[in-house]
């Protein structure tokens, strides 16, 4: 006996067939420079389809249902009161927070059956029954594509971009198009007044001197703001993929001037932007000429045989890594250690864990077999696409379809001022910690000619993360102090990887959380936790006093014997831009 053509074996296969041409266009623009097979996804989908049908049908029902719910409150007579939202958006979503997306019923249409498409893209995503990273990929890239096709991105469909071009009789399409071209002509978005700043003038203006350099770095040491200081300086790694000033912006927000001001003699490493001949630098010539070279200087010239070390984000994993090459060879340089945001274990690496797989790490050890650079602007633009809706559309939105200037911003600005590394050291970066985790491994790696263990490193340790990270996951930083062997005292503060860490003690803003118990387990961590109003700094200056020594007289000059002020601070290092 035949089926009848419209019965519902007919009917499922006619919206198996709308959801493969749905998936295939939707999908298919995702793997454009993304390292996995877009074919092969669309397979793996249209399978769970087959597998799950009756799920499947729900999610389409639901969004057809909804989709014709919406159509119909428009196409219908409208009543006095306008209609409810058929869908809204999230509480923190500002794309369509104006009121002109409410007070024209087609910009409002637009908005909602926007958000309607991209909840049923995640909740297609979400269903998909895929290889863990491959998923993982999938979800970060869709929601990309989400992102980008926001009506709110596009000049014909953001009724806040055509008031104010109507306002403005077009002025600010105007402005729109030169802001665009001077973006074009340095490749990066603009998301600051860059002209309110300049290093050296209102940023980084810590009074101090450069008194060693090299090829990798500059080490400055700041004067001192007290009659006496501790006898052991603090020596301060930042990240090297970007410049160091975030720990000395402006004197208000400066973690610099609150820790001299606390009594620390400090001294600050300042990477060199690396140029196309630096290119086969490795992560040893880092460690060695960086690090090492920068704990050894700071003792010498404070004569003790300790100094109190800190990194912050990927200057923690390079300290972390120094200071087990000097301990397999019989050296104890660090009286305590602390690391802001910074990973140890790399078994979690968030989203940045999206872009980090066997053929993106082969491919970046080819690009750079001879050598060359990374340049900034691209891990720049790595960084802002884990936000793409805060760092890259609300500026395209800003800057060129309302013709706006950024307002000045201190963390913007620097977030703009990124660095070029070596590509060789860059590769080996990304293979051995985000790809293979072998730091966490004692034995694995051999760092300067020494295999490391970081289970060798015992001194007190300072651990601080931050709840909302994207970059450096909290759990994953509570993960590293596993692998230490001295007393850890684990922090967590409020915010992200950078409003986090920047956090003046003066302002008493956020909150941190604290937990002496050792916990296996992370969220049962948290969850014993007690919170603490204010900012850390407080916390973390108390802690670190009992680890300086004694206090001495402060000097007026800085540095000793070889040691000499070679220029002023920030000195010449920060200043190079990317090329």
């Amino acid at each position: 006996m035949s089926r009848s053509a419209d019965g519902p074996d007919t009917t499922r296969e006619r919206i198996d067939a709308l959801n493969r041409s749905l998936l295939e266009r939707v999908v298919r623009p995702l793997g454009i420079n993304a390292s996995f097979d877009v074919a092969e996804i669309v397979r793996s989908l249209t399978a769970g389809l087959a597998q799950n049908r009756g799920h499947w049908l729900e999610i389409q029902n639901r969004y057809y249902r909804m989709q014709l719910e919406l159509w119909a409150s428009y196409a219908l007579p409208r009543r006095d009161a306008p209609p409810q939202p058929v869908i809204e958006p999230d509480p923190a979503d500002r794309r369509f927070r104006a009121p002109e997306w409410r007070e024209e019923p087609y910009f409002e249409y637009l908005a909602q059956s926007y958000l309607l498409a991209a909840r049923w893209l995640k909740e297609v995503v979400d269903s998909a029954k895929l290889e863990p990273h491959t998923k993982k990929k999938l979800d970060f890239f869709a929601r990309q594509f989400i992102d980008a096709m926001s009506p709110a991105n596009f000049a014909w469909s953001n009724p806040e971009a055509l008031k104010v071009a109507a306002d403005t009789e077009g002025e600010s399409v105007a402005r729109g198009l030169r802001n665009l071209a001077a973006d074009l002509g340095k490749g990066m978005i603009s998301m600051t007044d860059e002209s309110a700043f300049e290093v050296g003038r209102n940023l980084a203006i810590s009074p101090g001197a450069v008194i060693h350099e090299n090829d990798f770095m500059q080490l400055i040491q700041y004067r001192p703001a007290t009659e006496t200081v501790f006898e052991r300086p603090l020596v301060m790694v930042p990240p090297c993929i970007n410049k160091y000033y975030i720990l000395d912006l402006q004197p208000e927000n400066s973690f610099v001037r609150f820790a001299v001001e606390r009594g620390h003699t400090v001294f600050m490493v300042s990477w060199r932007n690396m140029p196309q001949e630096m290119g086969r630098a490795t992560w040893d010539d880092y460690l060695d000429h960086g690090v090492i070279s920068a704990l050894t200087v700071a003792a010498e010239v404070c004569r003790v045989e300790q100094v109190n070390a800190l990194g912050f984000c990927v200057g923690g994993t390079l300290l972390g890594s120094a200071l087990a090459v000097l301990r397999a060879k019989g050296a104890n340089p660090a009286a305590s250690l602390t690391l802001l945001a910074g990973m140890l274990d790399f078994s979690d690496t968030g989203e940045l864990g999206v872009f980090v797989d066997e053929p993106y790490v082969r491919k970046r050890e080819q690009d750079f077999a001879e050598g060359g650079v990374l340049h900034g602007r691209e891990l720049a633009l790595t960084f802002a696409s884990l936000r793409a809706n805060d760092l890259i559309w609300h500026y395209v939105v800003n800057n060129y379809l309302k013709g706006r200037t950024p307002e000045a911003f201190d963390l913007l600005y620097w977030n703009g001022d990124s660095t070029n590394l070596p590509g060789t050291m860059y590769a080996y970066y990304v293979r051995n910690m985000y790809l293979e985790n072998n730091l966490r491994v004692p034995g694995k790696l051999t760092l300067c000619g020494v295999p490391v263990d970081l289970g060798r490193l015992d001194m007190p340790a300072y651990v601080l993360a931050t709840r909302e990270d994207h970059i450096v996951p909290w759990k994953t930083a509570y993960a590293g102090t596993r692998l230490l062997e001295g007393r850890i005292d684990f922090v967590l503060a409020a915010s992200g990887h950078i409003a986090g860490i920047v956090n003046p003690a003066s302002k008493n803003r956020r909150n941190y959380w604290l937990n002496p118990a050792q916990e296996e387990d992370p969220q049962r961590w948290l969850a014993g936790a007690a919170s603490h109003q204010g900012s850390w700094w407080t916390h973390w200056s108390a802690w670190l006093a009992p680890f300086g020594g004694s206090r001495v007289a402060s000097r007026g000059v800085l540095g000793s014997g070889r040691y000499r002020d070679i220029e002023p601070a920030p000195g010449r290092y920060v200043k190079e831009k990317c090329g």
